[in-house]
């Protein structure tokens, strides 16, 4: 179903281009400690999620939610989801293609990305701490708001084919821009909100003309909405506020209030605000058919159950219709009701960033963790761009716990990817090309890794399974003439005889021996490429953590 409202058309200024160097990382991971068992998900509980700490969510209440989803002027589609928890429990699904993929691309690009400074959440600290170095660059906030960054934010140098081959080569199975940030910029071709890409500044449809490029290559493509954080994401103090008014800052202009929205927070102007973000997701949902729709934390607290129930109902029976298999991710538990304790309900759960908030042991269910290919989610100036070894040992450690790996890059405001970050791609691709069976449709063992903790002796390995094949994937510098698998010592190895040990990207069979010491292998003379080494274990009964691909997790 397809729906429109009358288009506002505002004309951009001129097209403005910046331009930086980009710095390499060059530290290798540091993955947590391996051989945990899974980890226990209390945490992932929605109740209050992070929303008030962060200013994430709108401050307001259920009853202004529940009158903003009566009044949305659209009709869910038919089918079998209902705006409840049980519907949802007993429809939603696990797309395959997910627990496939192992291996997506996110990116944060949009105006945030024409200063280059600091990090995406630009607009938030314009008016607070960066203001001094916002005036020595561009001028004082009241003369220079960040509504004047629209037209720099040019993409004129941008290919999404040249993109989307990039992410071919480097193995990604799905690509998920963002659609919109905090700052409330809507890069694609938006009947909801004249502050959109195609009207002003690039002047295209990026979320259009990328998803085309990607699905020609054979990828799946999804949108993540980080857009009801707008709602007080300019959090300057009272009197800065005042201080802005008086001095006529476009903030307070009515032609530009819905952008900022700061002159209005009153429960009317947040009920709109929600009927307006519910009208922006079903839009997208209806023009671009993701096959992902990634939320930020704004969703998790409670309070805004309603709307995200009536937009899972809208988004799940559309992609039925269309004959689709798609899933919501969120933060938390965003999608579980209030205190249940469960893996997954109606969406796949985000972790942010290796290491931090991610699992530190084997995880059932489908999750994913995002995570920066350097050290700012949008792209800086002064940003720092880890080194492909780093990434990869991110990717695997990821994967052998049971999730899915989504690298988020930082593209420039001309539509560019700094070589650095495509050095970094293209690495990961090389490896994959080599060791992609040990990636894509794998499971998680009884265990991700060795050693058990950090500083202990043997090598660092992480292991994935596949059918009854095991493999072994060896992280950092070449072991030398052999290695030894020390989970695989007789006596504590799974059922069954190893009757054939291989290493990927090498043609003939490995000699072994197994003893209590561990499965011994003899490596080849050279190394089959580099960054990390698989070997591939056949002629054992494995026992892999199984995928579940309903709401509930086995």
């Amino acid at each position: 179903m397809t729906w429109t409202n009358t288009t506002l058309a505002i004309t951009a200024a001129a097209f403005a281009t910046i331009g930086a160097l980009t710095a390499v990382v060059t530290a290798q991971p540091v993955p947590d400690d391996a051989g945990g068992a899974a980890t226990n998900d209390k945490s992932m509980i929605a109740e209050g999620g992070n929303a008030n700490g962060f200013d994430m969510a709108p401050e307001t209440r259920l009853e202004v939610v529940e009158s903003a989803v009566a009044t949305i002027p659209l009709k869910i589609p038919d089918g079998p989801v209902k705006p409840t928890w049980d519907s949802l429990q007993e429809n939603y699904k696990v797309p395959q293609w997910f627990y496939e993929a192992k291996f997506g691309i996110f990116m944060h690009w949009g105006l945030y990305s024409v200063p280059a400074y600091h990090n995406e959440w630009y607009e938030k600290h314009m008016y607070k701490s960066f203001t001094k170095w916002h005036t020595d660059n561009f001028g004082p906030p009241e003369k220079f708001g960040y509504k004047d960054f629209i037209p720099m934010f040019t993409a004129a140098k941008w290919d999404p084919d040249a993109w989307a081959d990039l992410f071919k080569k480097a193995g990604a199975k799905f690509v998920m821009p963002t659609a919109q940030h905090h700052d409330n910029f809507a890069l694609w071709d938006s009947d909801v909100t004249p502050f959109n890409a195609k009207k002003m500044g690039p002047k295209r449809d990026l979320i259009g003309d990328l998803a085309k490029a990607v699905r020609a290559k054979g990828l799946k493509f999804g949108v993540s909405n980080h857009g009801v954080e707008n709602f007080q994401f300019i959090n300057a103090t009272e009197a800065t506020l005042a201080d802005l008014k008086a001095k006529k800052a476009d903030l307070f202009d009515p032609e530009w209030a819905a952008f900022y929205n700061v002159a209005d927070r009153s429960d009317e102007a947040c009920r709109k605000f929600l009927v307006d973000w519910a009208l922006r997701n079903a839009e997208l949902i209806n023009k671009y058919q993701p096959d992902i729709l990634w939320f930020d934390n704004g969703v998790d607290i409670r309070y805004m159950d309603p709307l995200k129930l009536w937009l899972a109902a809208y988004y799940y029976n559309s992609a039925k219709i269309q004959g689709k298999e798609v899933s919501i991710s969120t933060k938390k538990a965003a999608y579980a009701p209030a205190g249940t304790n469960v893996k997954t309900i109606g969406s796949i759960i985000d972790f942010e960033k290796v290491g931090g908030r991610s699992p530190a042991g084997i995880r059932t269910g489908a999750w994913q963790v995002d995570d920066p290919i350097g050290s700012t989610w949008g792209y800086t100036k002064e940003m720092k761009v880890s080194a492909p070894a780093s990434i990869l040992g991110k990717l695997i450690d990821t994967v052998a716990k049971g999730g899915t790996y989504l690298l988020n890059i930082s593209p420039m405001a001309d539509g560019t990817i700094p070589q650095a970050q495509q050095d970094t791609l293209l690495a990961i691709g090389e490896w994959l090309q080599i060791n992609g069976e040990a990636i894509y449709g794998t499971h998680a063992w009884t265990k991700f890794g060795e050693p058990a903790a950090r500083g202990q002796p043997g090598l660092n390995v992480r292991f994935t399974v596949k059918g009854d094949d095991l493999y072994a994937i060896i992280l950092g510098d070449w072991p030398g003439a052999d290695a030894t698998i020390k989970s695989l010592a007789t006596g504590a190895a799974p059922e069954g005889k190893i009757t054939e040990v291989t290493m990927l990207g090498h043609s003939g069979k490995l000699q072994f021996t197994q003893t209590a010491d561990g499965l011994q292998v003899k490596l080849p003379n050279s190394a089959p490429g580099k960054l990390a080494y698989t070997l591939k274990i056949s002629g054992l009964k494995m026992n892999p953590t199984t995928w579940t691909t309903s709401g509930n997790p086995q």
